[in-house]
Order: C-alpha cells, then sequence, then structure tokens
C-alpha cells in the first residue's frame, strides 16, 4: 500500500468523514473505497453488489420475533412516528 496525502475542500471532508463514521470504517478506507469505484464510472457490478448485500445480511436484529410477517405494518408505523 502506497501512502499518500490529499487536499479536500471543507464540505468533501464532512461527507467522507459522516460516511466512514456510519460504516465503521476509516476516512482512509472510505477514498479507498470511491477510488475503485472511479474505472467503472461509479457503477458497482453485479458481483460487488452481491457480495455486499450477503455481507449486510443478519448484521442487524430488529429484537421483534415476527418482522418478516408484519414489516408492512412495522414500516407505516415507523413513517407516522417520523412525520410527527
Amino acid at each position: 500500500m502506497k501512502r499518500t496525502v490529499i487536499q479536500l475542500e471543507d464540505r468533501q471532508y464532512e461527507t467522507v468523514k459522516r460516511m466512514a463514521a456510519s460504516e465503521g470504517v476509516s476516512m482512509a478506507e472510505m477514498l479507498r473505497r470511491a477510488v475503485d469505484l472511479l474505472p467503472s464510472g461509479g457503477a458497482i457490478d453485479r458481483e460487488e453488489r452481491k457480495r455486499r448485500a450477503l455481507a449486510a445480511a443478519g448484521r442487524f436484529s430488529s429484537g421483534v420475533g415476527d418482522i418478516s410477517r408484519k414489516h408492512d405494518e412495522y414500516l407505516a408505523q415507523a413513517f407516522s412516528e417520523h412525520a410527527k
């Protein structure tokens, strides 16, 4: 791996910082991911989308046992609470 120094505008810095924090990765890792997307024009290929989906599957728990059957009700409830 090569070390490099870059300059970002304040807006860019804050965006990368926020995204990295939400993903639980370093800013350097977030920037490496962005650079990896450049050759494809920002498009993520099918295999990468599949890999990301599989990596996310099962990572989160709602704590609710009937979420798969009643997801529409829970979603409607969440939206109505958010609108208040």
